[in-house]
């Protein structure tokens, strides 16, 4: 009876391990997605958490108007007014997105910038061209030599909008990149966030309103199974074409981590419906079950106690405290929860010190990188006086008495 008891005990434990090794291949295992290109970086690293033929060369679409948006808010004010030109809403093939802006008309950068990143207005998008630079050549010239500034060798750019053209291409990666450089500016963030936007009447259009292209931000709690929101994101802009077929770039933060995602000629669920937006999800789940930043060290916390050896028996035992906090971004997966850092103490340590003088450094090193902070003194320390310092002032005392014995001699008494 006992051996049927440690038999079935053995076979439940197997079956434990079998089915917790199942649960963790399952959450560390990439998403199946129908984007043909698609990357999910860390924001704040570059890191690249998913790559699929994130080099590729491929059309951007209006995920273009990203890198309009941010050299807008580089090179004017928001508050700026537009006279829109002729040049600026012509030659515009249909079916492309319009705001109806009209020759003469007089709107705010800040009312374009709504337009381009709320409904990807492609008129929007000439206006804030030609207003910069002239002309949308000249722009596009600007767009190419901030592209080369940020590094990037495989994207060219001919347009501000993301109209069609042959030689207007970039990469998943470089997309990611643009991405990472726009988000560092707050007014951009606020854009690629707004769920819709009001323009006043002009002076040659009516009042108007717009909503958001992007459906990852646009809250849905229905449990069907293409819901498009997507509770942690943040940022975004939309793109299509039929050469490009379905983009999105986008942003989302959970628990203190933000993540940027870009998937590029995504395809088409049964309904006829993009699976942008669901490749999007399941990228940005998969980089939340599987990376995280993790506390290593706390400020404060003394990492080591060492002896000073000339210093006085009060103070020679030295807490080596760590300066700064230090945090991880890792893989869950081979995270090591128990590791030790490398303490390197500063070389012939000697009294005396003051509290709070860097003495070391402490450091972590994870998957190539390395997270470091400087160790201080917790005290001064107090150098002894050694029985030669003793002998030393004795002697000195000595020949300071002989000295003055020498220029001061006594005089003998007269009887």
């Amino acid at each position: 009876m006992k051996y049927k008891i440690k038999k079935v005990i053995c076979f439940f434990i197997f079956l434990c391990v079998i089915v917790l090794n199942s649960i963790q291949s399952i959450a560390s295992s990439a998403p199946n997605i129908s984007a043909e290109s698609a990357i999910l970086i860390e924001n704040s690293t570059g890191k690249v958490l998913y790559g699929k033929n994130e080099e590729q060369r491929m059309f951007p679409a209006s995920t273009t108007k990203i890198l309009t948006a941010i050299l807008t808010l580089e090179n004017c004010n928001l508050n700026d007014v537009v006279t829109v030109t002729y040049d600026a809403i012509s030659n515009i093939p249909s079916g492309y997105s319009l705001a109806a802006l009209q020759t003469d008309e007089q709107v705010t950068v800040n009312q374009l910038l709504q337009m381009l990143m709320v409904y990807s207005a492609n008129d929007a998008a000439n206006a804030l061209a030609i207003h910069i630079s002239g002309s949308i050549e000249n722009f596009a010239n600007l767009m190419n030599e901030k592209v080369a500034s940020l590094g990037l060798t495989n994207t060219h750019f001919v347009n501000p909008s993301g109209i069609h053209d042959e030689n207007h291409y970039t990469t998943a990666h470089d997309l990611a990149i643009i991405m990472q450089y726009c988000m560092k500016n707050n007014t951009f963030r606020n854009l690629s966030s707004l769920l819709s936007c009001s323009i006043p009447q002009t002076n040659k259009y009516g009042a108007r309103t717009f909503y958001t292209t992007n459906s990852l931000l646009v809250k849905n709690d229905s449990n069907i199974a293409n819901n498009r929101y997507y509770e942690y994101a943040i940022a975004g802009k939309t793109g299509f074409t039929t050469p490009a077929k379905n983009c999105l770039v986008s942003a989302a933060r959970k628990d203190n981590l933000e993540l940027i995602c870009v998937v590029l000629a995504s395809g088409t669920n049964a309904d006829g419906s993009s699976t942008k937006f669901s490749d999007s999800k399941a990228l940005f789940e998969y980089g939340y079950e599987n990376y995280a930043y993790k506390s290593l060290i706390e400020q404060g916390v003394t990492a080591k106690t060492i002896d000073v050896s000339n210093a006085t028996d009060e103070s020679k035992s030295l807490d080596l405290v760590v300066a700064d906090d230090i945090s991880a971004f890792v893989n869950l997966s081979t995270f090591d929860e128990n590791i030790s850092p490398e303490i390197q103490i500063d070389e012939n340590l000697s009294a005396p010190i003051s509290q709070g003088q860097v003495v070391g450094k402490l450091s972590y090193t994870i998957d190539d990188d390395t997270y470091s902070s400087d160790l201080i003194a917790s005290h001064s320390v107090i150098p002894a006086r050694s029985p030669i310092i003793i002998v030393e002032i004795i002697l000195l005392v000595i020949v300071l008495i002989i000295l003055l014995k020498l220029l001061f001699p006594k005089k003998k008494k007269e009887f």
